[in-house]
């Protein structure tokens, strides 16, 4: 059985308008958390497309993000590389969906969450 989608992926939405920071910044209080947000995304968006998923929205909630922060190219290209390290690293691993894979998409499932909760209590309007 799949952890529902729904509550981390209308949290990941929130972020990004809440989060949204203006095209000048170099570097954001939250980065390592928004860093490591992509990479659990790309996971994310792996493993549940493996699983059976047909499109869970997880390049959509990518997308938002880099729309709603306006990063510098450099930034964004960090960030597009958190996603593709998250995603390439499960591709190595697994080629179908097995207990352990979807263990993993609960503890990414979590974390994302947790993440996201955690950047919208310290750094939300």
């Amino acid at each position: 059985m799949r952890p529902s989608s729904k509550p981390f992926a209308a949290a990941t939405l929130f972020l990004a308008a809440v989060l949204a920071a203006p095209a000048s910044a170099v570097e954001a209080p939250y980065d390592r958390q928004l860093m490591r947000l992509a990479e659990v995304l790309g996971s994310i968006h792996y493993l549940r497309r493996m699983c059976g998923e047909e499109d869970g929205g997880w390049r959509t909630q990518m997308e938002a993000l880099l729309k709603s922060e306006a990063p510098s190219e450099e930034r964004r290209a960090k960030l597009v590389a958190s996603f593709n390290h998250g995603y390439r690293s499960f591709a190595a691993i697994y080629s179908t969906c097995t207990e352990s894979a979807v263990q993993a998409i609960e503890r990414y499932m979590s974390e994302g969450e947790a993440l996201t909760s955690e950047m919208v209590l310290r750094y939300g309007n």
